[in-house]
């Protein structure tokens, strides 16, 4: 039986990623509700993490397939200073957030789950990230760029936001939204390997 390989998320930043990785996989957006009181965000990324994987396995399965299924679901949040901060509510908000980071070191969360019929495998890693000082015009050009509206934290690491990140401690992909080394150790313990990995007995 083939394994098929779902990514429960609309993300193209975790969509573009796997592909980086070689993995050959379909996109199924979850529909699960997100709304959660959880403050600690090791356990709220974990947990929505979970729940968008669970959707998306829950509506496959029925489903009349011949290959297994694999799912992956991911969840991102910033941490600082006691706060969690998810995306932006508009403009203000990633004014508001970018302002409130700027010159400072925070943590960005992200949790994986990978279900399959025989298990559920759940994980959360986080990175250490500090910003340079903002001026108010470089926050307000930022924003009206309209990169941080879609992103935890109200910046993308990866994009044009990368020149006033001083340092990271930690993964570099934990922060754009999928910790790469996690993800590939839990699929290949179910079996599910890159393209160009598939058929090289060593590992």
């Amino acid at each position: 039986m083939d394994m098929r390989l779902v990514l429960a998320s609309g993300s193209q930043r975790r969509r573009e990623l796997l592909t980086m990785c070689g993995y050959d996989f379909d996109i199924v957006v979850s529909d699960a509700d997100e709304s959660i009181t959880e403050t600690d965000p090791e356990k709220l990324v974990s947990a929505l993490a979970l729940r968008k994987a669970s959707e998306v396995y829950s509506r496959l399965h029925g489903e009349n397939m011949d290959d297994e299924l694999v799912v992956v679901g991911s969840d991102t949040v910033v941490s600082f200073d006691g706060c969690i901060i998810g995306k932006p509510k508009d403009e203000r908000d990633a004014v508001r957030i970018l302002t409130m980071l700027s010159g400072k070191t925070h943590h960005v969360y992200t949790g994986v789950a990978v279900i399959t019929a025989e298990q559920v495998q759940i994980e959360c890693d986080v990175t250490e990230v500090t910003f340079k000082e903002l001026s108010e015009s470089e926050i307000e050009a930022y924003v009206a760029s309209g990169e941080p509206m879609d992103k935890a934290g109200a910046y993308g690491i990866q994009g044009s936001f990368g020149m006033f990140v001083e340092r990271i401690a930690g993964n570099y992909f934990t922060v754009i939204g999928m910790p790469l080394p996690r993800l590939y150790r839990m699929l290949k313990s179910v079996g599910v390997l890159p393209k160009n990995f598939q058929n090289t007995p060593t590992l």
